[in-house]
């Protein structure tokens, strides 16, 4: 994985709800668990714009639904700033569901903007993407 060049505030907490950003037949999405961060001990991890997260489907098709997936965020509503100083937010939280291997998405197509972030560091997931800001 690549590192960010952006400041990301890290905002989302084990148990905060996402909404999915791609096809892949998940609508709305639960934290369970911070995948590769270091932490203090008795503080739960957070994660942000560009990290990996395990994630519980709450609501979508019968196939994915309360099935524990890998995913990485793409949006946050907390904002956050660039090296050059822009600071940058998002409507909603979202993420886009990957593969626990080789971390390819799911889906084909993601709905919504995508942090340019992300695309920096996952660029399979910049393919798929409708628009990169």
């Amino acid at each position: 994985m690549k590192p960010l060049g952006a400041n990301i505030t890290r905002t989302l907490d084990i148990g905060a709800e996402l909404t999915c950003a791609d096809n892949s037949g998940a609508k709305k999405l639960k934290v369970i668990g911070v995948r590769s961060q270091k932490g203090r001990r008795s503080r739960r991890n957070s994660a942000g714009v560009g990290d990996i997260v395990k994630v519980k489907v709450l609501k979508g098709d019968q196939e994915v639904k309360h099935q524990v997936f890998d995913a990485v965020i793409v949006r946050q509503a907390k904002e956050y700033q660039r090296p050059e100083g822009l600071r940058v937010k998002f409507e909603d939280n979202a993420a886009v569901l990957v593969e626990e291997e080789n971390l390819l998405p799911k889906g084909s197509v993601t709905k919504g903007p995508i942090a340019k972030e992300v695309v920096q560091r996952f660029s399979p997931i910049g393919k798929i993407a409708s628009q990169v800001v």
